[in-house]
């Protein structure tokens, strides 16, 4: 058991604290060989991770890495840094900290291989990089503790995974490596213990006290919200009295573009000048680093920002949280409250502001379900398989490697636990051959066999370009925006497709700042400032969320209640409406309404899927419509519903659901979709087939797609069974398409759909003929409204009374 050396002890009186039962009680098991500490923000869970670490090397001083710190954040590792030196400092305690991230100088990570110091805070990339040089069972030999921070972040990703599997080649270097693990929020502790431990060992669960419940509301403003749309620039008036009432304020928004354009109409609105700032991962980096330093400082009253404010970093004194729009998921909605009053047993505060009046009811379920600290999450499958194949390459770079071992390895971590041994060759031959299909092509052939039985690299210059390769962030095909002149100053970046889309001329928002776009320059956007005109918004892809199956669940028992006390009298009268005019969907069931509008025949399901899935029904089921000879014309869809319109009434719905037919359709429309050739770019780029970086030098995402795309259509008409086609539709299927959602909707409701048929458009679906994104789809009713068309035309001009011989007819003009 370790204990708390006097000099720190010393350090906490002088400072009147006292360790919480938490820290202690990490100290007490120091030993345990996995732990995961669950505290809440502000509760001091970091420095109780750290506290084993600086009570070991006080007693026993020695030389080289003795803890490795993971952070899924740059920022994070930083920060982490500046605050664990203020006790080793004042303390007098004879530790080294370093932080080694992508933004650390190149002489200070050489430095850091040779002579490694006693702390070493990193990111999961960081980390994998590190496990590919020859040295690394050098650097890592005396490793004693790993320290996973915000676990439950990493755990939902590939970057988890990765991260998982260099802990499984750091455990094989080093046998009695313990494992920490700290999150203030996690939905299901006993899973993200299975993540944590290896090879299935037991894993401590430590629960400190959670504190008080946060102090959260939903805003409440004199005008309703709109009908639809995201963007909530009713509630400005409200949240600028907010701020005026806090000292520090971080405005959360679900997408960098609503940032932008909320942060513009703030900004416009702000008629006192209070000082406000924009935080975002689109952002230049220089730019996200002053708001940063100005946010610690206080020097801010407000940060309209995204996910990337979202983990546990000590913004200074923000003591309230807005969210704007519907946070689509509670764990995330608890994790930015925690933002507020970043202190110990001290109440967050957080108001909820709706965008539309639907959001209204998602935001009040996930209000309840934050007071009943109802925390949602979906089990997630095994690891992915282009993540292992790129640690197959990382082994390789590192030195030759004997394949039994390697395997036995890689089922150390959690998530590759059940990998089979035909799963991992396959693997393996497409590391050293490209498959198949590209065996024949050299530059595809990385890895081969030595008479000894081990493998190695077949061109050993092949390792820096692993290396420059390694990750499984997927960035977006973004170009750099700088200002025209002015020494060139960033501003941030945008997609390329948005970029393509502009003529000089046009303007865009970044950074809060209409901007002229002056013309493409070396890759790079130039533009000069130009605040007169209303801006077009640049387009940043970021992550799409959708509302979580527990929300959605909660959602579909608020309206079994007979009455709605707790929502605005306009949304519960709006609920009453729909109750009599039709009726409100209900767990287990599912609800389709057909009825006519606008001289069309339209058709709503009800699904609460998340708008993933319900875009891909969407698809699937205008695709059986058109096979059923309804004449689909396009759809549109939310995380709610999906609205179809078309020529001909649903009369029967109960066949377009059939799970085995959907399934069908989904394998045909996904052969030749863009969907399909985006995931496999993500995927074959993991995975090592296509390269980002060159050389140093980064290929553009028009080269890039071209690549792929080439790629892909050879596989699908080559070897259609190919590894990374398999891995293809597997990421498709559970990520872009969802559909594993649109299953478990089929499955739960199985024969139970209530059909509507209706005279006119109910309360719940009139918003979704004001959404954005409608899908056209080109079929049958096209030929036969161009027949109809035909047909009046004829009618008109008298041609339909002339009786015409079909080999004689002429148009008589």
């Amino acid at each position: 058991m370790a204990t708390l050396p006097s000099s720190l002890q010393d350090w906490f009186d002088t400072r009147g604290w006292r360790m919480h039962p938490h820290q202690r009680a990490m100290l007490a098991r120091a030993e345990a060989s996995a732990l995961l500490l669950i505290a809440p923000t502000g509760g001091g869970k970091t420095l109780a991770g750290f506290l084993p670490t600086l009570a070991e090397l006080t007693a026993a001083p020695r030389g080289g890495l003795h803890t490795l710190y993971i952070s899924p954040l740059k920022a994070l590792a930083a920060d982490i840094r500046r605050n664990l030196l203020i006790p080793i400092e004042e303390a007098g305690l004879p530790i080294r900290v370093e932080d080694r991230t992508g933004d650390t100088p190149a002489s200070r990570k050489r430095r850091q291989r040779a002579d490694p110091p006693h702390i070493l805070l990193t990111t999961p990339e960081s980390l994998a990089l590190l496990t590919s040089y020859e040295d690394a069972p050098r650097m890592f030999a005396g490793l004693q503790r790993v320290v996973v921070d915000e676990i439950h972040a990493l755990s939902e990703s590939k970057r988890g995974d990765q991260l998982m599997l260099a802990l499984a080649r750091l455990q094989a270097l080093c046998p009695g490596l313990r494992r920490v693990g700290l999150s203030a929020t996690v939905e299901d502790p006993g899973a993200i213990a299975r993540f944590l431990s290896h090879r299935g060992a037991p894993c401590e669960i430590l629960e400190a006290d959670p504190g008080p419940d946060p102090d959260i509301s939903m805003l409440v403003t004199e005008e309703a919200p709109p009908w639809s749309g995201g963007g909530a620039a009713y509630s400005i008036p409200a949240v600028l009295e907010q701020v005026k009432r806090h000292r520090t304020t971080l405005i959360f928004h679900n997408t960098r573009a609503q940032a932008e354009i909320y942060f513009h109409n703030l900004w416009l609105a702000n008629e006192d000048a209070l000082p406000i700032g924009i935080h975002h991962g689109s952002l230049d980096r220089g730019q996200r680093e002053k708001v940063e330093a100005a946010m610690v400082a206080g020097q801010l009253r407000a940060i309209v920002c995204t996910g990337s404010l979202d983990l546990g970093i000590d913004w200074g004194d923000v003591d309230l949280v807005i969210q704007v729009g519907a946070p689509k998921n509670v764990k995330r909605l608890v994790q930015r409250i925690g933002r507020a009053n970043h202190r110990y047993n001290a109440p967050s505060k957080a108001i909820l502001v709706p965008a539309n009046r639907f959001e209204v009811v998602e935001c009040l379920a996930a209000l309840e379900a934050v007071k009943a600290h109802d925390l949602d999450g979906d089990p997630r499958g095994p690891g992915p398989r282009d993540v292992l194949c790129q640690h197959i390459l990382i082994a390789a770079a590192s030195g030759p490697f004997d394949a039994d071992a390697l395997y036995e390895e890689m089922r150390g971590a959690g998530a590759y636990a059940g990998l089979t041994r035909a799963q991992f060759d396959a693997c393996l031959d497409f590391c050293a051959t490209g498959g198949y299909a590209l065996r024949a092509y050299d530059q595809w052939k990385r890895l081969q066999q030595r008479p000894d039985g081990k493998w190695r690299l077949r061109d050993p210059r092949s390792a820096l370009r692993i290396r420059q390769n390694i990750g499984t962030i997927q960035d977006t095909d973004t170009l750099k925006v700088k200002w025209r002149g002015r020494g060139g100053a960033p501003l941030g970046e945008i997609e390329e497709g948005f970029a393509a889309s502009l003529t000089k001329g046009d303007t865009f928002l970044i950074g809060g700042q209409i901007v002229r776009y002056e013309g493409l320059r070396e890759l790079t956007v130039e533009v000069t400032r130009d605040p007169g005109r209303k801006p077009k918004i640049a387009t940043f892809m970021g992550t799409k969320f959708s509302t979580s199956t527990q929300l959605s669940d909660r959602i579909l028992r608020m309206f079994r209640q007979d009455d709605w006390p707790d929502l605005p009298p306009h949304t519960a009268e709006w609920l009453r409406l729909q109750r009599r005019v039709s009726r409100l969907p209900e767990p287990g069931r599912l609800l389709v309404e057909s009825f006519p509008h606008d001289g069309r025949q339209q058709l709503v399901v009800y699904g609460f899927a998340g708008r993933n899935a319900q875009q891909t029904l969407g698809l699937l089921l205008t695709k059986r419509m058109e096979e059923m000879g309804l004449a689909p014309m396009g759809f549109v869809a939310t995380d709610y519903a999906t609205l179809i319109w078309g020529l001909d009434a649903v009369t029967d719905p109960a066949p377009l659901f059939d799970l085995v037919a959907l399934e069908a359709g989904l394998d045909s429309w996904l052969a030749g979709n863009a969907v399909m050739k985006r995931t496999f770019r993500a995927s074959a780029t993991i995975a090592g087939l296509i390269e980002r970086q060159v050389g140093g030098q980064r290929k553009t995402g028009r080269q890039a797609t071209m690549s792929s795309d080439i790629l892909y259509d050879t596989l699908l008409k080559y070897d259609p069974d190919h590894l990374l086609m398999q891995i293809t539709r597997e990421e498709a299927m559970r990520g872009l398409v969802d559909f594993a959602r649109i299953r478990e909707m089929c499955q739960r409701v199985g024969d139970r759909i209530d059909h509507l048929r209706l005279s006119r458009v109910t309360p719940l679906a009139a918003p979704l003929f004001l959404e954005p994104g409608r899908v056209p789809v080109r079929g049958s009713a096209d030929e036969r409204l161009m027949e109809e068309e035909i047909t009046r035309l004829l009618d008109e001009s008298g041609l339909a009374q002339v009786e015409v011989k079909p080999r004689a007819w002429r148009v008589p003009f």
